[in-house]
């Protein structure tokens, strides 16, 4: 527990309070999930044990699938639990474990999908170069440097948290923990710590999403001379990938445009 905290414990709300969508709720989202489990584990297993997919691309979507899957296992469980619980409670460190979780994966899973944008512009733009500069190597460095990339972000944000005294209140009116609505609990101004985990938040979610844009942009105009059956080729690869990155970002600027403080 926080030394500046004489709160040892939260009260999860959750989605709601009604009885009969708390059921509802519990069976969705154990459905929901253990279909993620088992999407993703057979995807992690397939990848890994088939010889022909060793291509940069299935090596990342490795890590794609794993880091949705640690992010779901994040959530989910707390969700699905406290929907049939009387007692929807989380300790103080269980808490901040989650905030550091939830965002340490979810950050993780937005560098993947610039890795897999940047491996389908190499393959598009530079074909004949591609296996070299896509090696395995290559590859391992990347993700590793991802994994820092999650954790510098992640940390910056539980240390944020830490800072947060609770001298009272502690429901919070969310389904799982993070910094908004643990910010409305603190008894503190906490406009300052609010404007700098948007900004953390923001600034990665924003620079990310505009180097994928651009690597589109770049693969789009890089076609301009290939003939239809070509284009249609090197489009499909990117189909999928775009669909993603459409679904997760509008997904990650609704949540943080909520999150936005208010100025006065």
């Amino acid at each position: 527990m926080s030394t500046n905290s004489s709160v040892n414990e939260f009260i999860l709300l959750g989605l709601t309070q009604d009885p009969r969508k708390q059921k509802a709720i519990f069976g969705v989202f154990l459905l929901l999930y253990l279909a993620t489990l088992l999407g993703n584990f057979l995807i992690l297993v397939t990848i890994k044990r088939s010889r022909t997919l060793g291509s940069p691309m299935y090596f990342f979507l490795f890590y794609l699938s794993f880091t949705d899957a640690c992010l779901s296992t994040t959530i989910a469980p707390r969700l699905i639990v406290d929907a049939i619980s009387q007692r929807k409670t989380i300790s103080y460190k269980e808490c901040m474990t989650q905030v550091f979780s939830a965002h340490f994966f979810g950050c993780m899973g937005i560098f993947v999908l610039i890795l897999m944008a940047f491996d389908r512009y190499v393959a598009i733009c530079k074909p004949l170069r591609y296996t070299t500069i896509m090696n395995r190597h290559v590859c391992s460095v990347l993700v590793i440097l991802g994994w820092v990339g999650s954790c510098i972000h992640s940390s910056a944000q539980i240390f944020l948290a830490l800072r947060l005294p609770f001298c009272g209140p502690n429901v919070i009116d969310h389904y799982f923990c993070d910094l908004q609505p643990l910010l409305k609990l603190a008894c503190m101004d906490t406009y300052v710590i609010n404007l700098l985990v948007v900004s953390n938040s923001g600034a990665i979610c924003t620079v990310s999403f505009i180097i994928l844009l651009i690597s589109y942009v770049i693969i789009l105009y890089s076609l301009r001379n290939y003939s239809a059956e070509g284009r249609r080729k090197a489009l499909s690869t990117c189909t999928s990938h775009f669909i993603v990155v459409v679904l997760f970002f509008g997904h990650v600027y609704s949540y943080i445009h909520a999150r936005q403080p208010h100025f006065q």
